[in-house]
């Protein structure tokens, strides 16, 4: 199982939009293979700051099938505007 980890900073503001969009887009996220589960989180020290967790089955679940689908270019017409500066993501695994 891989943990993607993304930190949304939006553009000031757009706090409610983006949680509705997210409403809609999570849909997109949950339909695609290697999908288990995902929580959205909202910062309590900057109004501005989401998290958003997702555990994959693999790396390339997330990197080359949700990323290289169809749906993704929906998921960026949903979300990829709220975004100031644009999100790093990386992907972590359980440490044995």
């Amino acid at each position: 199982m891989v943990l993607e980890v993304a930190i949304l900073n939006l553009r000031p503001g757009q706090g409610p939009a983006f949680e509705a969009a997210f409403g809609g887009a999570q849909e997109i996220l949950a339909a695609s293979p290697g999908y288990q589960r995902h929580e959205l989180r909202h910062c309590l020290e900057d109004d501005h700051r989401y998290l958003l967790l997702v555990w994959w089955d693999d790396l390339e679940s997330h990197t080359e099938g949700f990323r290289g689908s169809p749906d993704y270019e929906r998921w960026r017409e949903l979300l990829h505007h709220f975004y100031d500066p644009f999100p790093t993501v990386e992907h972590y695994v359980v440490c044995e």
